[in-house]
């Protein structure tokens, strides 16, 4: 939930939970857009005359659980969430409520000497621990004293959805759930200082009971393993990485957790492989760099090529790079590839990332300085240290929810491919043509030269799953156009577009991509309804990824929409990444 944010109130959040799609858009189409937004501001106004009962339900939060004030933590009551309280912590990411939630769950069973073993459920973005159900009463008793130390809530479930209200542990109703639940959600909820980012059991730790039959314990629900175990099934430790696709596999150390063997062995759906990530970035606003720019000319062949907003840099790499670290933390390395600018915020020291400059990955010293992205994305697979998969980003794309490296690649190492509903345009070449055009039609020659095939779809405008291998043979492949592309100092008629959307054919025909779905959505800044759209997007957070995207502003829309995207970037990722600097060191 974000403070000042129409689309974000609880009245608004129940008006599109209760009301089918079809009749909000009809209603959409008949409502004025402003009259719209003016009866959503007045239910967000009403909603913020509740400060005080919340501001009363936080003093007697202090009260109860004063031991939770230390440092710069604290507690603090939600709005239209049920009244909850959450820990306000200035460091807050979904890796680490699980782990935290791991963590007090374990420590409760093994205080009360339940024995226990944790499971790989059907989401990773959680824990699971398996009990026997005739220890309940014991487990009931551990919760019950758990609510003396801090706020923590419980919810039941029905498979792996969440049903019914959730409780607070110590309550009327907490108690009853752990007397009657089959499986059990614990957990603490979490908020930044300025509440727009809220954690909550979707990251908890569901505690299973498992019934005796048969001279076997049975779970309560479909996991990814077994459906039932022996009562003396031996106990093994593992690292908590072993069990779930969300945590750091090779970057992080992480804590280790008790299981059954069938459990920790590695599944044949395991993403074990290192991958990478690799940005590409430039400063526009950088004097240095427009003069290198200017002495080729204007530059592009097309005006949205040559256009000023092609190069802003609004900032969108620092939150691209939060929210990397919020929703991606099993990423190994990032790579910035840059033309001699680095931005003055970044924490170019730490183990986790490296600036790649231009003349790093260009053999040709004569194909430098270049200004076309299409030219640098040609030699990505040419970054020193760089994994066989990887991630290839442009500052503009964000990941808006946790994910794990199997939404974009499978076990067996093939990358996967989001295809577009936008089509490449039938007609042939022309040079009024769209740079993004021009290149889908030319991909689209060499594909149909090579595998008889003509391409219709482009690809969505997400973060591109890539393997390092299959570049290198595309850049054997068709060397005439590659050579030509990285050659094209400014976006060019003829050029190619490789990791963007020739790539994801070419390992499709040659059997190492497959075709893929992801939640996402694309937003342009020039569009009218943006600001709109911008409130619905930070209020529901559903999307795996989503681009912002703005290659036509110009003069006093740039300022404004700067502006716009700033508080919206701040309110979705608040918590600063370790590659950014601290603010003294900037200044």
């Amino acid at each position: 939930m974000s403070i000042g944010n129409p689309e974000a109130s609880a009245a608004v959040g129940v008006y599109r939970t209760l009301v089918p799609a079809g009749l909000r858009r009809r209603i959409a189409r008949r409502v004025p857009m402003r009259l719209r937004m003016a009866l959503k501001r007045l239910l967000r106004h009403i909603q913020s005359l509740t400060l005080g009962a919340r501001l009363i339900r936080g003093i007697r939060a202090r009260r109860r659980w004063p031991q939770l004030f230390r440092g710069e933590e604290r507690l603090a009551a939600l709005a239209g969430h049920g009244a909850r309280i959450v820990l306000v912590r200035p460091t807050v990411s979904p890796l680490g409520l699980r782990e935290a939630n791991l963590e007090l769950v374990v420590t409760l069973l093994e205080e009360a000497g339940v024995d226990y073993f944790a499971i790989r459920g059907n989401s990773d973005f959680r824990s699971c621990l398996a009990v026997a159900e005739a220890d309940r009463h014991r487990v009931g008793e551990a919760l019950l004293g758990c609510a003396r130390s801090g706020p923590v809530y419980l919810t039941a479930c029905r498979g792996d959805a969440a049903v019914g209200r959730t409780a607070l542990c110590g309550s009327r109703r907490g108690r009853a759930l752990a007397r009657q639940a089959a499986v059990l959600r614990v957990g603490m909820l979490w908020s930044d200082p300025a509440g727009s980012l809220v954690l909550g059991l979707e990251h908890g730790c569901d505690i299973e009971f498992w019934r005796p039959e048969e001279g076997r314990l049975v779970a309560p629900r479909p996991n990814r393993v077994t459906e039932d175990v022996a009562f003396d099934e031996p106990r093994v430790v593992v690292p908590v990485s072993r069990l779930t696709g969300f945590a750091a596999l090779h970057t992080r150390r992480t804590r280790s957790v008790r299981t059954i063997p069938p459990c920790a062995d590695p599944l044949p759906e395991d993403v074990r492989f290192p991958v990478d990530v690799v940005y590409t970035w430039v400063d526009g606003n950088d004097p240095h760099w427009q003069r290198r720019r200017s002495a080729f000319g204007d530059g592009g062949y097309h005006t949205e090529a040559a256009n000023a907003a092609r190069y802003i840099s609004r900032d969108e790499l620092r939150y691209s790079l939060r929210a990397l670290e919020q929703n991606a933390p099993w990423v190994r390395h990032v790579y910035l590839v840059t033309d001699r600018q680095r931005p003055a915020w970044l924490n170019d020291r730490h183990p986790r990332i490296t600036v790649v400059d231009h003349s790093e990955i260009f053999d040709d010293p004569a194909a430098l300085p270049t200004f076309n992205s299409h030219a640098i994305e040609s030699r990505l697979h040419h970054i020193k240290g760089l994994s066989e998969h990887f991630l290839y980003f442009n500052d503009d794309m964000f990941l808006g929810r946790p994910v794990t490296p199997q939404d974009f690649f499978l076990s067996n190492g093939m990358t996967r491919t989001f295809l577009s509903p936008s089509q490449v345009p039938r007609w042939e070449l022309t040079l009024g043509d769209r740079p993004v055009d021009a290149a889908g039609k030319n991909n689209r020659r060499l594909l149909l030269e090579n595998f008889g095939t003509a391409i219709v779809q482009k690809i969505r405008h997400v973060p591109y799953a890539l393997r390092r291998s299959v570049l290198l043979e595309i850049e054997h492949e068709f060397a005439h156009a590659h050579w030509q592309t990285s050659h094209s100092r400014f976006r060019s008629a003829t050029d190619i577009s490789i990791p963007s959307s020739l790539y994801h054919y070419y390992a499709y025909f040659t059997g190492r991509a497959v075709p893929s779905d992801i939640s996402f959505a694309y937003l342009d800044l020039a569009r009218p309804e943006i600001q709109r759209r911008l409130g619905i997007l930070l209020a529901r957070r559903d999307r795996q990824a989503f681009c912002i995207n703005d290659t036509l502003s110009d003069g006093a829309d740039i300022e404004r929409q700067t502006k716009m995207l700033s508080r919206f970037l701040e309110s979705y990722y608040p918590v600063p990444s370790p590659f950014e600097r601290k603010e003294r060191e900037v200044r």
